[in-house]
């Protein structure tokens, strides 16, 4: 016979923080005892399971999370630990849970503890079944049908509000800003918040395909954006930047940024890149040279996102979500990621979700060639082929941004509108 499963629900939470984390955790907590269940929450991932040690635990009732859905954070708190790089790790986190008697898991997270948790369920072989909560601002996993995870919607709602007081600042002032956005990989939540804000510019990785970019090319598009409105007497505007942008980068122009972090061979590390600080340099430099002395400034935004408030988006998704992941796994299911599709809660199993040649979940990227992210382009204000092709139009572009016009049409000539 097959070992026993823990009559209790375990709840944890993993990866960076989103904005509904709570709204899953109150749905599960509600569903399992409202069947009798026993619920445990873990405190801070996997990082004292992973130690062997299962102390940072607690009970879950009814009464503790009734109103926590309309809170930010976690109330279990979370960590970025992963116990998959050590089997001995995987091993005390499984003997971990039996311990405490949970013999079922929800695990909240983006794709690092969606994987994690692919890989204990794999490892518990039944004895311990285990469903994952999809969740990152970054809207980068694979659910079907183009269903966000949680958190974004959110954090776009809180990242517009930010861009459009930017704005207004950058007008009153005669600035530029150049917003750095989170998004690693994928640039969806750049572009939602550029696109809904109406920024001046958005700058996603999607747009850089392959590697080893010119950091020229990406300050090309910027300043392009400067000329341009200056040439309708405005000196200001807002960019939106994905940080991702940074890893499209091609490190041999990188060499000489001394504040870059570097690995043990010296090379910078792209991930740690203070890509608004290098693009504001980059361009100080091209238009001091030829007397424009505009201000720059750079700034990150993402973190201020991450604990927000969910809007009434978020906190109803995600009562669906915990519900659904409650129910799935006390009813027998395990191996699956908990999505809503079309308005019906359904599982995903980790087999479709991770990408056979690395094992690891696939990324959803933005779609470059959907009429999204056209409308999102038609709106920018960016220096084209169009725009230098044009006799008149390239000398008043050359005499506002004090370039010459030669040198002006050798840059844009091959830029898409």
């Amino acid at each position: 016979m097959g070992e026993a499963i823990g009559p209790k629900l375990g709840i944890l939470v993993g990866g960076g923080p989103a904005p509904g984390i709570n709204g899953v955790i109150a749905a599960a907590t509600i569903e399992a005892r409202n069947r009798g269940v026993p619920v445990v929450g873990i405190l801070d991932g996997f990082r004292w399971l992973a130690q062997g040690r299962v102390e940072h635990a607690q009970p879950l009732e009814i009464a503790d999370v009734s109103r926590i859905h309309f809170r930010g954070g976690s109330i279990l708190r979370t960590s970025r630990t992963n116990p998959t790089r050590d089997p001995g790790a995987k091993r005390r986190v499984l003997d971990g849970l039996r311990s405490l008697g949970i013999g079922r898991l929800v695990s909240i997270g983006g794709d690092d503890t969606a994987f994690t948790a692919s890989q204990l369920a794999h490892e518990a072989g039944g004895s311990i079944r285990i469903v994952h909560v999809p969740k990152t601002i970054d809207n980068d996993l694979p659910l079907p049908g183009g269903v966000q995870t949680f958190g974004f919607e959110t954090a776009r709602h809180v990242g517009v509000s930010i861009v459009e007081t930017i704005m207004e600042d950058a007008r009153a002032t005669s600035r530029w800003y150049l917003l750095v956005a989170m998004g690693r990989k994928a640039g969806h939540l750049a572009l939602g918040i550029g696109k809904a804000a109406s920024a001046t510019l958005t700058l996603i990785p999607e747009e850089f395909p392959g590697t080893a970019v010119p950091l020229s090319r990406v300050a090309d598009i910027i300043e392009g954006s400067i000329v341009k409105r200056l040439a309708t007497g405005q000196e200001n505007g807002v960019a939106v930047i994905a940080e991702g942008v940074a890893e499209c980068l091609d490190p041999a122009d990188l060499t000489g940024i001394e504040t870059a972090e570097r690995d043990d061979h010296g090379h910078v590390r792209l991930s740690e890149l203070p890509l608004g600080e290098v693009l504001k340099s980059e361009l100080r430099a091209r238009l001091s040279a030829r007397g424009l002395l505009l201000k720059i400034v750079a700034k990150d935004i993402g973190y201020e996102l991450r604990c927000a408030d969910p809007i009434p988006f978020d906190a109803e998704y995600t009562r669906d979500l915990g519900y659904g992941a409650a129910r799935y796994v006390l009813e027998g299911g395990s191996d699956a990621m908990i999505t809503r599709q079309a308005g019906r809660i359904a599982p995903l199993p980790f087999s479709e979700m991770l990408d056979p040649s690395t094992g690891r979940p696939r990324l959803r990227l933005v779609d470059t060639s959907a009429e999204s992210y056209e409308v999102a382009r038609k709106y920018m204000i960016r220096l084209s082929g169009e725009d230098v092709a044009d006799p008149g139009r390239l000398k008043q572009l050359a005499e506002s941004g004090r370039i010459e016009a030669d040198e002006l049409r050798a840059r844009y000539a091959d830029h898409s509108a």
